[in-house]
């Protein structure tokens, strides 16, 4: 018997409302059995880095699971490589941001979600944060599926490449930041993440 953790961590503005999300948690829940059992978790993540990583990992501690894999879209991207680290766990990261200081660092200020219009503030010391919760470079190409699209409005395809040498690349032609075909390459990503392939975390 396998138990399963999936954390998958959505984008800047964006929420667990998201259409990857919810294709990815709608999939997983339907693969979850007695004997191979899923926790699909999909938390709101804060403005705060900070807290979004703490409110993160005091959920996988108190967790009960053999395994874990974690997702990540964009800035989830990079908070999954902070937390495939810190673990020792696979990750799945959907084109994301390596370098998220840098690039979220002209969206200080006041913010509203996507699909909601909720007002945030984006404050100076969230750059700080992410400063902090920066990988540099993997440790384990192996562990790391990366899907990118060449049609990427906001974020270099090519930068996400080269920050994943040796990994598992899916790189498709065209295509935006939000992956609109997902659902056509998803099967690929649950292959991916299945318990009976997925990397053990460090003790």
């Amino acid at each position: 018997m396998t138990s399963l953790l999936v954390v998958y961590l959505h984008g800047f503005r964006s929420s667990p409302r998201s259409s990857k999300a919810f294709m990815t948690g709608e999939a997983l829940k339907a693969l979850s059995s007695n004997i191979n059992h899923i926790e699909w978790y999909c938390p709101q993540l804060l403005a705060s880095p900070k807290e979004s990583m703490d409110m993160v990992i005091k959920h996988i501690k108190q967790s009960h699971f053999t395994e874990m894999v974690v997702m990540g879209s964009s800035l989830g991207g990079f908070y999954a490589n902070f937390l495939a680290e810190k673990y020792g766990c696979k990750a799945v990261v959907l084109n994301p941001a390596v370098r998220a200081p840098r690039e979220l660092a002209p969206h200080v200020g006041m913010m509203t979600a996507y699909d909601s219009d909720e007002p945030f503030d984006f404050r100076p010391e969230y750059i700080d944060e992410l400063r902090a919760l920066q990988v540099d470079a993997i440790t384990k190409p192996s562990r790391y599926f990366l899907m990118a699209t060449k049609g990427d409005e906001l974020l270099d395809w090519k930068e996400m490449v080269d920050f994943y040498p040796s990994a598992y690349h899916l790189v498709l032609e065209g295509g935006d930041h939000g992956i609109s075909d997902y659902s056509k390459y998803l099967p690929e990503v649950l292959k991916f993440i299945q318990p009976s392939t997925s990397t053990k975390l460090k003790p």
